[in-house]
């Protein structure tokens, strides 16, 4: 973290990025009871509504590559955040559920695009002043989301009426904040000059990094998912005393984020993955065998910690792919990930039918285990990696 602070505006702009991302899907979550009640969904209506977010990014991250090749990576940043901000106030004015749907495919496919191109933009700032930056980068998406959901909670105490007047004054600010980091983005011209293809499937030489991305990916939304109903089904705990459970998860994750370049840069991006698998699955075994709930919430912590640097070093490893244009190596890599984000609910949601919510705990714990053994795929991508200086 300290070696961040020597970058200059750069970095600066590109952190402010990831925050306004985090901040903006916070403040969207963070109201999606609100919305809920006010549209009179039900449980499984909200479910198929929120599949439009899911659509939309699925579809922006097939076309990211050739976009961002196309504009370049500052330009689409820009661009998909204004985006994003501006369906936030129509987010909350939709008046059905249908409307919903299709304001949430656009929202999606927003802030996905821009999770793509502000990565890209992590890469080239890391080459540019050869420090390792990227998990500290992913540290500002993880504090904007918790700055959002705070804000989100308290703007909820407020009169139902105050939903719009909350997503309208998000807008502008994060609006904002993207127009006046945009000066100082780096700019890049890409150093492939193949015909371009509208659509792009990942490269097979990103499939290791996208295993990886995906067992990380459904770790992650298993605990935004299920934490709380584990605590509050299995162990019996009240609503307030489950909420702890994600907290712990989001608390312990953002710490892991800041330390995770000063780490990196002794352990290496192998030996950050193993180790932090080992950690994660420590934490799993700990909450599928215990039965106090000060246990399990220490293990949603471990886990946190676990997984922090995980998407960090695997986008790192996928812009810096040798052949491969930066912005289409993270969005190859992001859309095998986001594969384990859309499937995750509904396979945990059957395995705990079919037998119980530890059962499906339990195939989390295995699945982000293996990352001991695949984590050395991401030796194998290194065009141009940074050279790491240490913190002195």
């Amino acid at each position: 973290m300290k070696h961040f602070l020597r970058g200059g505006k750069a970095q600066l702009a590109v952190w402010a990025a990831f925050f306004s991302n985090g901040a903006a899907m916070a403040t969207w979550v963070s109201r999606l009871p609100s919305i809920q009640n006010k549209l009179g969904l039900s449980e499984g209506s909200l479910g198929l509504v929120l599949l439009g977010s899911s659509m939309g990014t699925i579809t922006a991250l097939l076309l990211a590559g050739n976009i961002i090749e196309k504009l370049g990576s500052s330009k689409v940043t820009l661009i998909s955040a204004l985006v994003l901000c501006g369906s936030l106030p129509l987010l909350s004015l939709a008046p059905d559920a249908v409307l919903l749907f299709f304001l949430l495919f656009f929202f999606g496919g927003a802030m996905s695009l821009m999770d793509v191109a502000m990565n890209e933009q992590a890469v080239l700032v890391e080459r540019k002043t050869q420090l390792s930056l990227m998990s500290t980068f992913h540290g500002g998406f993880s504090i904007g989301a918790m700055a959002g959901a705070m804000i989100g909670a308290g703007m909820a105490t407020l009169p139902s009426n105050s939903l719009v007047l909350h997503f309208a004054l998000a807008a502008v600010l994060f609006s904002a904040i993207n127009i006046s980091i945009f000066p100082y983005f780096l700019p890049a011209k890409s150093e492939h000059h193949e015909k371009r293809r509208t659509i792009r499937i990942p490269e097979r030489a990103l499939w290791a990094l996208g295993v990886i991305a995906f067992c990380s990916m459904i770790t992650e939304g298993a605990m935004g998912d299920w934490s709380a109903i584990y605590l509050t089904n299995i162990l019996q705990t009240s609503s307030s005393y489950a909420a702890l459970g994600y907290a712990v998860f989001s608390l312990m994750m953002t710490i892991g984020r800041f330390g995770g370049d000063s780490i990196t840069s002794k352990w290496g991006m192998v030996g950050v993955i193993r180790t932090g698998s080992l950690i994660a699955t420590t934490g799993l075994v700990a909450i599928i065998l215990t039965h106090s709930p000060t246990i399990a919430i220490m293990g949603f912590g471990l886990v946190g910690l676990g997984v922090a640097n995980v998407i960090p070093l695997v986008y790192k490893a996928a812009g810096n792919s040798p052949g491969i244009p930066t912005g289409t190596g993270i969005a190859g890599v992001a859309s095998i990930g986001y594969v384990g984000s859309l499937i995750g609910p509904p396979l945990m949601g059957a395995i705990a039918e079919k037998a119980s919510l530890r059962a499906s705990f339990t195939l989390i714990a295995i699945l982000i285990s293996t990352l001991t053994v695949t984590a050395s795929s991401i030796s194998r991508h290194g065009r141009n990696e940074t050279k790491i200086q240490e913190d002195n």
